[in-house]
């Protein structure tokens, strides 16, 4: 993901599939894209990898906890030639 929406949720109450949810569907709102990626804090992330419906959630460091990094994964794969 080269660029994503930072959302910001420190509520102790609100799970964090919850959170997700609200992200995803604030983006896709604003951005017009259905999110498919969120980086959120390994404090916050039980598991290595989890799925909330169709956006995959990893830990980063580099996400302060309370924040999310949440939008499209790019693929890597080049353009196939005919």
């Amino acid at each position: 993901m080269f660029t994503g929406m930072m959302w910001f949720d420190n509520d102790p109450k609100t799970t964090l599939t919850a959170k997700i949810v609200t992200a995803a569907t604030y983006y896709r709102e604003k951005y017009a894209q259905i999110p498919n990626l969120c980086f959120v804090n390994p404090k916050v992330l039980p598991e290595q990898e989890i799925s909330v419906g169709r956006v995959v959630v990893k830990p980063s460091r580099s996400v302060m906890p309370g924040h999310l990094w949440i939008g499209v994964e790019v693929s890597h794969e080049s353009p196939k030639s005919a």
